[in-house]
């Protein structure tokens, strides 16, 4: 049975800018059936959330970690030795999030390993499910002055497991140990490990700003029309602190208050008859949207109020204008829904 079979997963390795990249020295990913897990090999890739590329499978519930990294740019050696919570990493690699409708059948945000609705589409149960996600990734982010982002990866949903802190290796023997290892492994000699240092070096390095980005507020997207037949059947969501997620319908209608962080960028689809198919983008502005939020409590809203014609949209924070680095409609789009127009 597959809810019985060990979680299988890859290890990335991401950095917010490419002049932040670390290079990875030591590694070891603790897992609760004892099964040794690692990170990829070489350096971090990508950006912010994701690092575009994977390794080998590793497998096991992952439960801590203990590595040591390079930060070039700082000339730092970091060691993080950190325990996850062991009852959420079980949690969460029994949870798969949907990605897509299934024809005629009402699909649910999360199932979990071993609910029979997981197989309702496919014959095989060793087969990937068609709807739904499971694990695909554990992701580390990798910021300035030791900051260490974790994020679990289910395609389209991402989730925040954490931030956590490395230290600078400072012990003379450690430190020894590290940096031999780094250039056994890169095959650096010392004359050039202290040139690529003065190269690369970020002497303001911070990281304030994925700080920043971890701030969450109670908010929700309401997505409204001038058009009396609109329907809206999903919004994806790519989140400044890397999280991600999707609503779809039924509990798109419901769109409950959240506790998140702050959107980036917003995709979504609607209708508003037969042939009247559109995919709309909005890309906010970093400075605007946190300034707006900072100091907000209670429930808030985004509003995107899209005009009877479907050509136009206006983008709001709770009934005030909110500017946004760009608004973008597509027509004609190909994507079709249980409840599109027939």
């Amino acid at each position: 049975m597959k809810n019985e079979k060990t979680p299988e997963w890859h290890a990335e390795m991401c950095h917010p800018e490419n002049k932040y990249s670390v290079d990875m020295v030591k590694d070891e990913i603790f897992t609760l059936e004892g099964i040794r897990a690692g990170m990829p090999y070489g350096g971090s890739s990508g950006t912010w959330g994701r690092s575009g590329k994977m390794w080998t499978e590793q497998h096991g519930t992952p439960i801590g970690a203990d590595i040591t990294y390079y930060a070039g740019y700082e000339n730092v050696f970091y060691r993080l030795k950190i325990d996850f919570p062991v009852e959420l990493m079980k949690d969460l690699v029994k949870r798969n999030y949907a990605y897509r409708e299934v024809k005629n059948k009402t699909i649910e945000e999360c199932k979990y390993e071993g609910d029979p609705g997981l197989q309702y589409i496919t014959g095989d149960i060793d087969e990937a499910y068609n709807s739904y996600d499971r694990i695909s990734s554990l992701i580390f982010g990798f910021a300035p002055k030791g900051m260490v982002v974790v994020w679990v990866n289910y395609g389209l949903t991402v989730i925040e497991v954490g931030r956590y802190q490395a230290k600078a290796v400072t012990d003379p023997k450690e430190l020894e140990s590290a940096k031999k290892r780094y250039l056994d492994i890169w095959r650096f000699s010392p004359a050039r490990f202290d040139e690529l240092a003065k190269e690369f070096s970020v002497p303001d390095a911070s990281c304030d700003q994925w700080d920043m980005f971890r701030l969450r507020y109670n908010w929700k997207p309401v997505i409204t029309s001038e058009n009396p037949n609109f329907r809206l059947f999903t919004i994806n969501t790519e989140y400044y602190n890397g999280e991600k997620n999707q609503m779809m319908r039924p509990w798109l209608l419901e769109n409950k208050m959240r506790n998140r962080a702050l959107p980036n960028v917003f995709q979504f689809f609607w209708e508003t008859g037969i042939g009247e198919k559109f995919e709309g983008r909005i890309f906010f502005n970093q400075n605007e949207i946190f300034s707006r939020f900072k100091g907000l409590s209670g429930d808030n809203e985004i509003q995107l109020k899209i005009a009877k014609d479907n050509r136009s949209l206006e983008v709001l924070l709770n009934n005030q204008k909110l500017e946004v680095d760009s608004i973008r409609i597509y027509p004609n789009s190909k994507r079709e829904f249980n409840d599109s127009y027939k």
